[in-house]
């Protein structure tokens, strides 16, 4: 197999994992409680970034970082679905993001952004991809 056809049929649309985000989500039974995610495509990456970036008086470009993870989060979380009505107005919220805000900690969210990132293809270790490569 080549790269070409590799490519052909590993498209990154689709792409999900379950993950463990906390030792506070277990069931009953002390098992952990997985969180289903998806990668980020390019263009869904670009239209965050440019939704948490603003334009300052002269030219001073300021990057939220938090509504980066929190909105992060938010569309690409599957399960939990955080976009839920009956979940938001269950706990009295109005938005997505105060839901979220209320049923997660603030490194629970940082953990889940960053496992949604890792799974997006960022973070990835150069040097441990050039090792593999050799083997």
């Amino acid at each position: 197999m080549n790269l070409q056809d590799f490519l052909n049929a590993n498209p990154v649309d689709g792409l999900t994992e379950e993950v463990a985000v906390s030792p506070r989500f277990k069931d009953k039974d002390g098992k952990p409680l997985l969180f289903k995610i998806k990668a980020m495509t390019d263009a869904e990456f670009n239209d965050l970034r440019k939704g948490c970036t603003n334009v300052r008086k002269g030219q001073k470009i300021e990057f939220d970082s938090g509504r980066f993870n929190l909105q992060t989060v938010i569309r690409n979380t599957m399960e939990p679905n955080f976009k839920d009505a009956a979940s938001i107005k269950s706990l009295g919220c109005n938005t997505p993001d105060e839901y979220v805000q209320k049923v997660l900690l603030a490194g629970e969210v940082a953990t889940l952004a960053q496992r949604i990132s890792e799974l997006s293809g960022f973070d990835v270790d150069m040097s441990d991809l050039v090792e593999e490569a050799k083997n």
